[in-house]
Parts: C-alpha cells; sequence; structure tokens
C-alpha cells in the first residue's frame, strides 16, 4: 500500500522531462505528475451490482520558448522517451501564436516549504469494507416507513497525488485520500413515488457520517416529499436548506473568477472593492483547512497557498487568479491555479464557505408567513453575465414560520445582484463538501407554480 503513495519515482520522471525540455531549446518548463488511484462499488437491493478499480499515472510537460508555449502529456512513463516527448514540446511551442501573458511564476511568490494539511488517511480499504458500507447505507435507508424502493448505495475510496517541479528550481508534492458513502431512497408507489438522497465525503474514512444514518436520512427525506403541492406564482422569501444554499456560493465564485474577468463575461467584473452583499457577509476561500476536500498546500504552478476572503464585510474584496490572468488584469497571482497534464493553468478556488450568521435556521423562517423551504435545485438557468438567475426547485412550503407541505415543480426567479444583497446566513455550518455554506435567507424571489 505504501507504494502508492510514494511519488518518488513521477519526481524523477518529471525532473527529466523539464531538463530534457531546456537541453531542446526551452527558455523555461515545468512538468506535472499526477496519480490517482480509485475503488468504488454500488448496491441495489443488498446485492452488489459494480465493483469497479481503476488507477493511472500521467505527466504533463510545457514549455515556454518566448512567449510561446505548448503542452504535451503521456501516460507513457518510460524514460527512454523523455527527450523525444521534451522535443515535440519544444518544437509546438516554436510555432504556436504569442502569448503577452504566458510564463512561470514568479521565485518570490513560490512555496517555500509545505505544510502538513493531514490529508492522507494510509488506510485504503478493500471491497468488503465498502461492500458493508454500502449494504449499511441501503438498509437503514429501506428499514424507513414509507420507503418502497432502493434507487440504490454506493462506497468509494481513492487516492490522488500531483508533483510539480519548474525549470525555476521548484519541486513540490503532494498526496491526498478520499472516502465516500452515499444512498438513494424512493418513497411511495407508482405516480406517488418521490426520491432523495444523501452522502458523505471526507479524506479520512473516520470523518465519514455513519452509513446507516446516510441511508435514514435519505429514506427521511424521501417520505417527507411525498404528495408535493404546487402554489401559484408570487414573491416571496425563499430559504435555500444548507445542502443547497453552497450554489449560492458557487455563483459567486464563478463571477469572480479571473478568466471570467479578463474575458468581461461576469456580472461582478466592474464590482471589485464594492458593496454587494449585506454588511457582516464573509466568504472565505481557504486552500490550507486541515482535511479539506479540496486543499492543496501549493497550487499547479507552484505558488504557496494561503486562506482568502474573496467577499469582508459584504465587499467583493479580489478576484481568483492564477498567474496569467493576473498579468492580463494587472495584478497578482492569488494562487488558485489549477492545471491537468494536458492544459495550461487557469485560476479555480479552492475550499470556499460562507461565514455564518448569528440566527438559527427557525429564526429565519420564523417571521415568514409565506414562502419557500428550498431542498432541492433543478437545472443550470443562471447567466452569469448578466446574473439572471431561473432554476426549477422542490422543497417545502412556509405558512407562519413553519415548513408546512411538500412543494414540487416550481421556478424560483430573481438576479444574482439583489439576491447577493438581501442573503442572510444562519449559524449551523457545516463542513461537507468543497463549497460550503450554512442554511441562507433570500428575499423577494418569484416563485413560479401554477
Amino acid at each position: 500500500m505504501s507504494s502508492l503513495f510514494d511519488q518518488s519515482a513521477l519526481v524523477t520522471l518529471a525532473e527529466l522531462l523539464v531538463t530534457a525540455a531546456r537541453r531542446a531549446g526551452a527558455d523555461a518548463a515545468d512538468a506535472i505528475a499526477t496519480r490517482g488511484v480509485s475503488l468504488s462499488v454500488e448496491v441495489r437491493d443488498g446485492t452488489v451490482e459494480e465493483s469497479t478499480r481503476s488507477e493511472d499515472d500521467d505527466l504533463g510537460l510545457r514549455v515556454l520558448v518566448g512567449k510561446r508555449q505548448a503542452v504535451v502529456s503521456t501516460n507513457d512513463l518510460a524514460r527512454d522517451g523523455v527527450d523525444a516527448l521534451a522535443e515535440r514540446a519544444v518544437a509546438m511551442a516554436r510555432v504556436a501564436p504569442e502569448d503577452p501573458y504566458a510564463g512561470l511564476a514568479d521565485a518570490t511568490l513560490l512555496a517555500k516549504s509545505i505544510p502538513d494539511l493531514d490529508l492522507v488517511d494510509h488506510t485504503m480499504p478493500d471491497v468488503s469494507v465498502l461492500e458493508a458500507r454500502a449494504q449499511a447505507a441501503e438498509a437503514a435507508g429501506l428499514a424507513v416507513s414509507g420507503v418502497s424502493k432502493s434507487g440504490g448505495a454506493s462506497a468509494s475510496t481513492g487516492i490522488g497525488g500531483m508533483v510539480l517541479v519548474t525549470s525555476t528550481g521548484f519541486t513540490g508534492i503532494y498526496v491526498g485520500s478520499r472516502h465516500s458513502v452515499s444512498m438513494t431512497a424512493i418513497a411511495g408507489e407508482g405516480t406517488r413515488m418521490e426520491r432523495d438522497y444523501d452522502w458523505s465525503s471526507a479524506v479520512h474514512a473516520g470523518d465519514l457520517d455513519d452509513p446507516e444514518q446516510i441511508g435514514r436520512t435519505a429514506g427521511e427525506r424521501a417520505v417527507k416529499r411525498l404528495d408535493p403541492r404546487k402554489v401559484s406564482t408570487r414573491k416571496v422569501p425563499v430559504v435555500y436548506d444548507p445542502r443547497v444554499a453552497g450554489s449560492l456560493v458557487s455563483h459567486l465564485v464563478s463571477a469572480v473568477n479571473g478568466a471570467s474577468i479578463a474575458r468581461k463575461t461576469s456580472l461582478l467584473r466592474d464590482k471589485l472593492g464594492q458593496q454587494i452583499f449585506g454588511r457582516g457577509i464573509r466568504i472565505v476561500d481557504d486552500p490550507l483547512r486541515r482535511r479539506g476536500l479540496r486543499s492543496h498546500p501549493f497550487d499547479a504552478e507552484g505558488v504557496a497557498g494561503k486562506p482568502m476572503a474573496l467577499v469582508e464585510d459584504g465587499v467583493i474584496t479580489s478576484w481568483i487568479l492564477d498567474c496569467a490572468t493576473a498579468r492580463e488584469l494587472g495584478m497578482t497571482t492569488t494562487g488558485h491555479a489549477q492545471r491537468g497534464v494536458s492544459s495550461t493553468p487557469s485560476p479555480s478556488a479552492s475550499n470556499v464557505h460562507l461565514a455564518p450568521g448569528a440566527e438559527t435556521p427557525g429564526e429565519l423562517i420564523g417571521d415568514i408567513s409565506d414562502g419557500l423551504y428550498v431542498t432541492d435545485l433543478i437545472g443550470m438557468g443562471v447567466n452569469m453575465v448578466t446574473g439572471d438567475y431561473s432554476r426549477g426547485a422542490a422543497g417545502f412550503w412556509i405558512e407562519n414560520g413553519q415548513l408546512t407541505y411538500p412543494v414540487s415543480e416550481v421556478t424560483i426567479a430573481g438576479n444574482l445582484i439583489e439576491m447577493f444583497g438581501t442573503m442572510h446566513p444562519g449559524n449551523d455550518l457545516v463542513f461537507r463538501h468543497g463549497v460550503n455554506a450554512p442554511t441562507v435567507r433570500v428575499e423577494g424571489l418569484t416563485v413560479a407554480g401554477l
């Protein structure tokens, strides 16, 4: 098992690639090596339907000749192919169009040390353990009164790692593990059937939610959705359950991505430093969160990671930048480069969360005489240029401060700028995903039904 976590062979190959690229005429180069190992099991009605395992190591080389760059990749890790790969990359770069923003990260920005983020669970469970987790989740879901069928349960485990070597002298390595379990339950019969789900994902298996609790929650959610009603169109407060509230944060993350800003395709392109959210709203990106699902000690250009507020006291404080987009915007990278072996770097967020507020979910709902509590969103009807927002939704109708009956086949509509301005977070933030948020209340959305 230890050999899966040992990246030394990949480090050697990446170093050989960079050296070969310089020898072939590159002015600068970096090489990235990735490792992925995964094992998953899917169960339905107590029987294993599918069990899959995959392992792959891949290499990518980026070379720069002046302001021209090229990327090549391979999964053939034989050392005797290093020179040929480097020569091909340099030849490609020489005929590529110039990119005035291309280049490696400035050496002063590179990570000088690699913090221990506790990203590795060295115990990788075998198929029998995954089967037991999935079967326990499914059995618990089926045991809930009103659940008629299983939509399936699954459990998985895996490791992923990255090696980065640059011609400026940087060598960085990190490895992370991942475990997950999920269950989908179906309640009712015939045309009355409703489904719902629950799942848990964690870096360490010990941090996973109990599989039986996952199953029970999925079953209980499905039963609560039985016999949904439709509602007439009206403008009301909408409260987002934590499992969908993160989507609002994701829209903000997309809007402050440096690539969108540079292309002028973001609704926030001229809003840096402006008050968009209410006072007290804070949204943070933290690549260094211990055991975070998207944690990493350095980005895909070797730049040191650090926690950063995207929104502070309601004000947009930063874009998400890699080196190229930062140069294009006349700024400095924020250490958010992401890259696959066959692509150049581009900006991407890490662990993002909306900081909790002071009110409980009950208090957020308590003064609503007529409103919608959303537990499920459908479709991707969000225009990130204009901010127009329209998504299918399901959940529960709020009357006089209480959740009453289930609602489905409705659409909620508004504009993100206005929605951001009226967001009120609850105090129930739990870190379960890559993007996390507590319960969130948004004022004055149009709920379109009958």
